[in-house]
């Protein structure tokens, strides 16, 4: 709509001036051509009083007749009074005739009509193309704006969100609410020597937060605030990330107070000399010039950035320096406690059920970053919807945590009566070793419904969050995790590639329990190996050995004992509790899912006592239809 009303104010302009242009120009008469004649047929005319007007102009004139005839004729040089008293017309014929004579136009305007047109239309055009680029560089789309910044600008308090809105990230959010008040009451530091922080660094894996921080702060703080993403500075004109540089802290330096917040500083925050080959590339200039502005010679006082990577071990050294970023923030991955307050943040406006429990969520979703519990209670209430619920219960937030970890139920493909049964015995097997090993954590759920790429799971509740893990607790999880490949030896005496997964899950736990965990008594306390990293591409490409093949050899050795203890020990129990297995795998194959309730159940019952699980005692696990699975799942 702006856009056809901005080409009407252009077009109806230049259409109005071209048709006047083309009316003067081409004025239209009566519709007749002047009758070409003499001068001596124009004398006759007079003396017998047919002409009644005459008009000379230059070298031409044209008369009237009484009949409104119009007459041409030639005048010469010579004056055509003259001529005409040479050709026997009187003074007295004369005067009854109007005589006019046209003053000729100036010599100028001669030469400017025939240019007029031309003129007029290449002018409207120009007029035009220079509205169009100032709309295109109002709109960031032009080459006129190739070194504007980019950065969106939100008013004060106009994020609408401030820290009550942020939970589970205590200390974040404690360091950033300092910022905040830097800004509020500048004096009170500066009384005390205090200088404003220049920069913040949030550093944390993704979902855990840090545009949410940011974001906090922006409503907190009462001050402008220039969002903009590190992508956003680089284009493929050399020097024009360095520009949106210049350009973003001129206005931001206008603006103070005021807080600029990079996000995903890390794609033009890496390490200089890092890319490939030694050209200086747009990257690197625009690296410079940030450098400059945080700290330089310029005065930037009142403007503080904060910036948010979760890849900080290939920024550049100088960009982490005090000075620049003084104050590094860690958001990691919320415990216990902060799953439960993110929980309840993200709970609020949503009907729960009264059986819903959002520690107990908490517990099961050991791992899980604030943007996965956000999506967990959003499916939960997707879950609920679809079922024509008015209110979210358990079973939705249950199934919406398979749902975030796993992905949805596989119903595409029909499985067999024998892959089913292997699937059942494989997860079974995972269940009752971890019940009898004594450093292992409790059974929670165990499931045979595939999802994503797995053909069942088993999950475990921690009763707690942990900072470390001890030799003991590794042994038990390599046995737990050969499990499922011990049941399925021992009850059908073959294997299948359904523990594939567990089987590259158990062998990294080992080697890095040997190699940089010092777990292995004969190697004794020592790492082996130096990971090589590409900066420029963010990842590592290898590893240097630095060691010999004599102790790569023992390196091997522990590792296969390791592994082999591990599965012999699964296998030990697996014989010891083989009722114990089938009568689990049998309910499994009846209800596909067991809870925590039902297993207890199952477990704690004496041998040939057990009943069986009644169906009204099990949540109802909905399914779409025959269960599908691939030939080669995970756990």
């Amino acid at each position: 709509m702006r856009n056809g009303r901005r080409l009407a104010w252009t077009v109806v302009p230049l259409a109005l001036v071209i048709a006047g242009a083309t009316f003067m120009l081409l004025r239209p008469g009566d519709g007749r051509e002047p009758r070409r004649v003499s001068l001596s047929a124009i004398a006759q005319g007079i003396r017998s009083g047919d002409v009644t007007e005459i008009r000379v102009g230059d070298d031409r004139g044209q008369a009237t007749t009484r009949s409104g005839e119009q007459l041409s004729f030639f005048a010469g040089d010579a004056s055509t009074l003259k001529v005409l008293t040479a050709l026997g017309v009187s003074r007295e014929e004369l005067a009854r005739v109007t005589y006019r004579v046209d003053e000729p136009p100036p010599a100028w305007l001669s030469l400017l009509l025939p240019l007029l047109l031309p003129l007029v239309f290449f002018g409207a055009v120009l007029i035009y193309a220079w509205r169009r680029l100032r709309a295109a560089g109002q709109t960031g789309n032009s080459v006129l704006s190739f070194g504007r910044s980019r950065a969106r600008v939100v008013a004060p308090a106009g994020s609408g969100i401030t820290f009550k809105d942020v939970a589970g990230v205590d200390e974040p959010r404690q360091e950033l609410e300092e910022v905040v008040e830097f800004l509020k009451e500048p004096l009170k530091f500066a009384e005390l020597g205090a200088r404003i922080p220049r920069g913040v660094l949030l550093v944390g894996p993704p979902g855990t937060g840090k545009t949410l921080l940011a974001r906090a702060v922006a409503g907190e703080a009462n001050v402008q605030f220039f969002s903009i993403s590190g992508s956003e500075f680089v284009e493929m004109f050399v020097g024009v990330g360095a520009g949106r540089v210049r350009d973003l802290f001129t206005e931001a330096r206008k603006h103070a107070p005021c807080i600029v917040f990079v996000d995903e500083i890390d794609a033009v925050g890496r390490q200089r000399g890092a890319g490939l080959g030694n050209a200086n590339d747009e990257r690197e200039q625009t690296l410079n010039q940030i450098l400059v502005e945080m700290d330089g010679f310029d005065d930037r006082a009142g403007v503080i950035v904060i910036a948010a990577t979760n890849r900080p071990d290939i920024l550049d050294p100088a960009l982490l320096r005090p000075g620049r970023f003084d104050r590094i923030v860690v958001v990691p991955a919320p415990d216990l406690r902060g799953r439960k307050a993110i929980l309840d943040v993200h709970a609020r406006g949503k009907p729960l059920d009264t059986g819903v429990a959002l520690d107990v969520l908490a517990g099961q979703t050991i791992g899980f970053s604030g943007a996965d519990l956000a999506n967990v209670l959003n499916e939960g209430a997707i879950l609920a919807a679809r079922r024509d619920k008015h209110s979210i219960g358990m079973l939705e937030l249950e199934e919406a945590i398979d749902r975030v970890s796993a992905g949805p139920e596989r119903t595409s493909h029909v499985i067999s009566a024998r892959e089913k049964k292997l699937t059942a015995y494989h997860e079974s097997g995972h269940a009752v070793v971890a019940r009898f090993l004594p450093h292992h954590d409790p059974v929670h759920k165990i499931t045979i419904i595939p999802r994503g790429l797995r053909t069942g799971s088993t999950r475990f509740l921690p009763a707690e969050d942990r900072m470390y893990m001890t030799r003991s607790q590794f042994n038990d999880t390599v046995a737990e995790t050969l499990a499922g490949h011990a049941a399925e030896a021992v009850v059908f005496g073959e294997l299948s590639t359904s523990a594939g997964d567990d089987i590259a899950r158990a062998t990294t736990l080992v080697r890095r329990m040997v190699k940089e965990w010092g777990m292995s008594e004969r190697l004794g306390p020592m790492t082996f190996g130096r990971k090589q990293q590409m900066i420029f591409l963010g990842r590592d490409i290898g590893e240097q050995r630095d060691y010999s093949q004599r102790t790569g050899d023992a390196i091997d050795d522990e590792i296969h004992r390791l592994l082999d203890e591990g599965y012999a020990r699964a296998k030990t129990i697996v014989q010891e509790h083989r009722d114990l297995l089938d009568r689990l795998a049998s309910e499994l194959l009846g209800h596909e899912s067991l809870d925590a309730q039902a297993l207890e159940r199952i477990f704690s019952a004496p041998n040939g006592e057990f009943a069986g699980i009644p169906s009204d005692t099990l949540h109802p696990v909905p399914t779409t239809g025959e269960t599908g699975a691939s030939a080669e799942g995970m756990h």
